[in-house]
């Protein structure tokens, strides 16, 4: 199993569907999971992916649409009937606490789960993880949104042919440093992951998928529906494939579809958005981070 995927929970825009249920996505990373817009329903999906709330350790909401946070009650109250024993970190526009603490709050549970909360505003703030940040910045919807974008630290890998051919081995290896460190080590990118939903295009969307391993991105609708996208402060498939090509994206994830679209439509998803190795999600996949690169 890979330490590091996308597990798929829900793929559906506002309305879900017999075979799309309300969003949800689990990025399993290293042990450490991130929960984005837990929607309607989202227990049980956990539970077909088999999926724990003891995993989860960050939940972010983009913003406080229903379909994008009904479920926080659900998660809210199982962690606290699960007995998750860590901090969970919660993620959420400060323009909706009153909505977050309602949501949070929405009926009596048992147990008390140690939430510690980030509502973020403005330009948006990065926040600390272990082993990578969050990075949260606004988007252009028709409440208060915010894209995030996850970054592991830059790093370096060692080279063996290098260390051979210095005679550098075993604990020697640790104490490299200097011109040695230079020539016997390449630079290793950090993997970055961004999530963007419900937004029309803007700056902030081109900064979060900038150079991503993979972008999670919302395409409600196709091409017929540009109009009205934008309108409503959505995305198009086709937009969708724009940005991961402009950003340099790995791999591309389309989500978010509006209930209007019946499985015979969803080639044309990937048509529009005309990115090599796209994915179109469907409920319950899981999509493994691509591997990580080395060098430039």
């Amino acid at each position: 199993m890979s330490s590091r995927e996308l597990v798929v929970l829900g793929t559906a825009g506002a309305v879900p569907t017999r075979r799309r249920n309300h969003n949800g996505y689990l990025l399993r990373w290293d042990g450490k999971g991130v929960l984005f817009d837990p929607g309607e329903g989202i227990q049980r999906q956990m539970s077909f992916a088999g999926a724990s709330a003891t995993e989860l350790h960050w939940l972010c909401v983009t913003h406080f649409h229903g379909d994008h946070s009904l479920g926080v009650p659900g998660i809210v109250q199982r962690l606290g009937r699960d007995g998750v024993p860590h901090d969970v970190h919660a993620v959420f526009p400060a323009e909706g606490a009153q909505y977050w603490e309602r949501l949070k709050y929405a009926t009596s549970y048992f147990g008390e789960p140690s939430l510690v909360e980030h509502p973020v505003s403005g330009s948006g703030e990065t926040l600390q993880g272990e082993g990578f940040t969050i990075t949260a910045m606004p988007l252009e919807h028709s409440i208060p949104t915010y894209g995030y974008r996850l970054a592991e630290p830059d790093g370096r890998t060692f080279l063996p042919e290098r260390l051979r051919a210095h005679g550098i081995s075993g604990a020697a290896v640790r104490d490299l440093s200097g011109v040695l460190l230079a020539e016997c080590t390449a630079p290793k990118p950090g993997q970055k992951v961004a999530f963007v939903m419900d937004t029309r295009l803007c700056d902030n969307v081109f900064a979060l998928a900038d150079g991503v391993d993979m972008l999670i991105i919302e395409s409600t609708f196709l091409d017929s529906e540009t109009a009205h996208a934008h309108e409503r402060g959505h995305l198009t498939a086709r937009q969708a494939g724009e940005v991961a090509r402009s950003c340099g994206v790995k791999t591309l994830v389309l989500t978010h579809f509006s209930e209007r679209y019946v499985q015979a439509d969803d080639p044309l998803f990937l048509e529009q958005a005309d990115f090599p190795g796209a994915v179109l999600a469907q409920d319950l996949d899981r999509i493994p981070l691509p591997p990580r690169r080395t060098g430039p």
